[in-house]
């Protein structure tokens, strides 16, 4: 009966140590999203800026510059 105490405390620390890991994981990925996520909404706050001055456009193979 001990061996099989043994093991399962065994088994039970190895699923402890498993489930701390993944659990370290998963925080630091919600911290990886949280950060992207703030870096896309500036981009996309930054870019609505400038189509509100009207700088910063993509020049298109069709159009004429500004000089004609």
């Amino acid at each position: 009966m001990n061996d099989r105490t043994d093991l399962l405390e065994e088994r039970l620390a190895y699923a402890m140590r498993t489930l701390d890991d993944l659990s370290d994981t998963v925080a630091r990925q919600d911290r990886e999203i949280a950060r992207l996520t703030a870096r896309v909404e500036m981009m996309l706050q930054r870019e609505a800026t400038r189509e509100s001055e009207g700088t910063g456009g993509i020049v298109l193979g069709d159009e004429r510059p500004p000089h004609y």
